[in-house]
């Protein structure tokens, strides 16, 4: 038996945390909770869908008639800009608590409602990277922290069905972006290099856990993968920030998004969900050279397009748990047509 079958443990060098993984699991008879499958065909316009062209949204706000991307500050934010008071500070240790401003914006990808990410051109998809990079260089002028993700599906909580995503900024480090900087930062202070160079290097090399690469950019499944289907997007570059990709980092980026979220539609050939999103380097002035940019797909789909992966019990008890090695996994991707299914009926 391949020791990688056997149950073990990994460890996510990005944030210090472990993942334990179970083979055997995904052989187990489930008789649980299932989703709907989300493969319900959508116009190409909704009249009561507030992201649509021409559409009312809250506070008898219109949208343009827009043709490419659409980019407005979210009519329900979890963060506002300004705040004048103060939380008044308690000298407990036990209860901290400090004000968060930041704002956040919502990305239209298309005006057309029907079509998500795998399913737009190229060209369309490079439209949206320029969005998603004007709106990060702007509001890393005044945050620190910026956010680019996009919530796909309603199994991820999307309110909407009409293709967008989100960027949430604010001048806190997040939780997640904190952890990373504090791991990537150790590595290149004991070994001399980037904690992600290093491994897209390898992972490039040992062609074992690879999804798709191009010449600029590279998905795998990571050896240390909580959620079933995850994938990581790095770039074979030295890149720090969002802010610093060029044409032709953003050309080949396209391709690459076009193709791994083509294969996850077609893994139960149906619209995969998933939460994604983009780490750059704090936006704080200082030496960043420890960070490296990159992508996060967080998918929750596990046996099919109805059974979806819970994160509960032990793994909010005790740590993370998957019932498919990251190998496994890979090739399943791997092995996915690269044309979507809705071409081929």
């Amino acid at each position: 038996m391949n020791k990688l079958e056997l149950t073990h443990r990994r460890k996510n060098p990005l944030t210090g945390d472990w993942v334990l993984v179970s083979p055997h699991r995904n052989n187990r008879p489930w008789s649980g909770a299932t989703e709907a499958r989300n493969d319900v065909e959508l116009p190409s316009y909704e009249e009561k869908c507030p992201l649509c062209p021409g559409n009312e949204r809250a506070n008898d706000t219109a949208n343009p008639n827009y043709q490419d991307t659409f980019v407005f500050v979210n009519d329900f934010g979890a963060l506002v800009s300004k705040q004048d008071k103060q939380i008044e500070q308690d000298n407990n240790p036990l209860f901290q608590a400090e004000v968060a401003n930041g704002e956040c914006r919502v990305i239209c990808f298309s005006p057309d409602h029907s079509k998500t990410l795998p399913e737009l051109s190229q060209q369309e998809i490079v439209n949206v990277i320029n969005t998603w990079q004007e709106n990060y260089v702007d509001l890393a002028k005044q945050y620190e922290c910026v956010h680019v993700f996009e919530n796909k599906g309603a199994v991820m909580g999307c309110s909407q069905p009409h293709p967008h995503g989100q960027i949430w900024a604010h001048n806190h480090l997040s939780t997640e972006v904190a952890k990373e900087n504090v791991q990537q930062k150790s590595y290149q202070q004991q070994q001399g290099s980037s904690l992600l160079q290093d491994y897209a290097q390898h992972e490039s090399e040992a062609q074992e856990r690879v999804v798709v690469e191009n010449e600029h950019w590279l998905v795998v499944v990571p050896f240390w993968a909580a959620w079933p289907f995850e994938t990581l997007l790095l770039p074979k570059g030295d890149l720090q920030s969002f802010s610093q990709l060029d044409a032709v980092q953003k050309e080949s980026l396209a391709e690459i998004l076009q193709l791994i979220t083509i294969k996850y539609d077609n893994v139960f050939n149906c619209s995969f969900p998933y939460s994604m999103g983009w780490h750059s380097s704090p936006e704080n002035g200082e030496d960043n050279s420890h960070w490296q940019l990159h992508a996060h797909f967080y998918p929750p789909l596990l046996r099919s397009a109805s059974v979806k992966k819970h994160m509960v019990g032990y793994e909010m008890l005790a740590e993370s748990q998957r019932d498919l090695t990251a190998e496994t996994a890979a090739n399943i991707l791997k092995d996915a047509s690269s044309t979507h299914y809705k071409q081929g009926e």
